[in-house]
């Protein structure tokens, strides 16, 4: 087959590729991971290159490689690194560890390390533990490689459903994984050999890429798992580079769109003692919603796409160097606060919500969502925006369009819709929830007076809203180390009874209705 060169700038590297080779792929192999939000469908835009010297730009994912040819990848076409919350709340109370005690006699008196892992459909947390003291000894954290293959699970079950896909998605998180592994050793002066246990958690479409089953079914209705349990593994039927004479244990999910990493935020936030009314919300493009007590616990799944992570949003981007994270009205001028302490480039979730808060206090835009005459807001070709921040030239580089208060408008009403028809399940309102824990990186950056404004949580005491971290890896931690925990993590998962919400007779009312902001 012939092969051609392909040379990308500013980075000045060179690959040689076979002819029709996909110019995303080609990225990939000089090292250079493109926007591929919607899975390289070729309706984002997000990976829109330039060729030389033609300064023709055409989309890196539909594009084939039939020449030698040279691309200039702007910045905005790039998937950066962004912050990556790895730290979370935990249970209160004495933890017995008492798992490390099966590997004493292997051991032979060296230290008996564990591994909690988080695999989440960005990022992915590995914690190195010592599995007697409880200890952290290091952590290690990065972006899931399958990104490329789109953003969403429904990309990702998509993609695996096809062929050898899943094969291909198993290797690469499997690999992820086993750097990560690699780094904390690093850090610890350990060595894989010291490794004897891992915990796993993750939503459920991870949960079945890492463990290679069947995952077609997960993107057709009614979207059940192909096992819901959880599951012990040896290293070697994993390819984790541990210990061999170890064991790998996956906490169980709870539904096809509510997985592990659920089970793991129920476990941190101690929804088994519940005594009072409890919500907790994992914030993103798959919103998980848990609501109850100790009694009776709901839970359900809430479609709200991606643009809480920066997709099909104009200037949205996950949260890298250069996005705006926090927007903040004083003295009637914003201030904006910026990741990386650079000039803004771009928008992410958590600014997201906070400068449509903002709009709202300054009746910039109406409780319907559309724009008003105020200051800020300029014609911008076909559509109209409210302009964040300026270049040199004074020509807009941050801004929000109308379509953009659309998308929060949808994103936010889904999270809305899945608390509320579950708060009908329990014949109960928003007075009657006493607490709300917010968990994920998103919830922990978030300002709750902004959710609140804008109307994605109930009508509560802002007092009463608590973020918790990364739950899910706090939970993983707490269940690597104890049985107990693993016991009440399969009884949780098991009792939590998940609602589909889009089912529901009301779910189309009940969506409408939460679709405007509040007055």
């Amino acid at each position: 087959m012939k092969h051609y060169t392909v040379t990308f700038k500013p980075d000045e590297k060179k690959v040689s590729v076979h002819a029709g080779c996909n110019l995303v792929e080609a990225a990939g192999l000089a090292g250079i991971v493109l926007n591929t939000v919607c899975g390289r469908k070729g309706v984002c835009g997000r990976c829109s290159v330039i060729l030389e010297p033609q300064h023709k730009t055409v989309l890196a994912c539909q594009y084939h490689v039939e020449s030698d040819i040279t691309i200039f990848v702007p910045h905005s076409s790039r998937f950066a690194e962004h912050k990556i919350l790895t730290e979370g709340a935990a249970r209160n109370g004495t933890i017995t560890p008492d798992i490390y005690k099966k590997y004493v006699a292997d051991a032979g008196g060296r230290a008996i390390f564990g591994l909690a892992i988080d695999i989440g459909t960005t990022t992915v947390v590995v914690k190195l533990m010592d599995m007697k003291t409880g200890g952290v000894l290091a952590t290690a954290a990065g972006l899931n490689p399958q990104t490329k293959f789109g953003y969403d699970v429904i990309s990702r079950i998509a993609y695996a459903s096809e062929g050898q896909n899943l094969g291909e998605l198993n290797k690469l998180i499997v690999d992820c994984i086993n750097g990560l592994i690699a780094e904390c050793c690093a850090g610890a002066n350990a060595g894989p050999v010291d490794i004897y246990e891992t915990c796993v958690v993750g939503n459920t479409t991870m949960n079945h890429i890492f463990l290679r089953l069947p995952i077609s079914q997960l993107g057709q209705a009614p979207y059940k798992a192909y096992s819901l349990d959880a599951r012990d593994l040896s290293p070697a039927e994993i390819g984790l580079n541990v210990n061999p004479k170890g064991n790998v244990h996956c906490v169980a999910n709870i539904a096809g769109f509510v997985g592990a990493d659920t089970t793991a935020v129920a476990v941190s936030a101690e929804f088994d003692k519940a005594g009072q009314m409890s919500l907790a919300i994992d914030i993103g493009t798959n919103g998980e919603v848990v609501l109850g007590t100790k009694n009776k616990l709901y839970s359900a799944s809430c479609a709200a796409g991606p643009a809480f992570e920066g997709a099909r949003i104009a200037c949205g981007s996950h949260a890298v160097d250069g996005a705006i994270e926090s927007v903040v009205l004083i003295d009637n001028e914003l201030d904006l606060e910026v990741i990386g302490g650079c000039e803004p480039r771009s928008i992410c979730g958590s600014g997201l919500i906070d400068v449509v808060a903002v709009l709202l206090d300054m009746k910039a835009i109406d409780s319907t969502g559309r724009f008003t005459n105020r200051r800020g807001i300029e014609k911008m070709g076909d559509t109209t925006a409210f302009v964040l921040a300026r270049g040199d030239k004074d020509e807009p580089v941050v801004y929000l369009t109308q379509k953009d208060i659309r998308e929060v408008q949808l994103a936010k009403a889904a999270i809305r819709t899945g608390i509320k028809l579950l708060e009908k399940r329990l014949s109960i309102s928003d007075a009657d929830i006493k607490q709300v824990f917010l968990a994920g990186a998103f919830g922990n950056y978030i300002r709750p007076q902004s959710v609140m404004r804008i109307g994605m949580l109930p009508n509560v005491p802002i007092e009463i809203i608590h973020s918790i971290g990364n739950a899910a890896s706090s939970g993983a931690q707490l269940m690597l180390l104890s049985r107990d925990n693993r016991t009440l993590a399969a009884e949780l998962a098991k009792k939590i009874q998940y609602v589909e919400i889009a089912q529901d007779p009301q779910f189309e009312s009940v969506f409408a209705d939460s679709i405007s902001f509040p007055a």
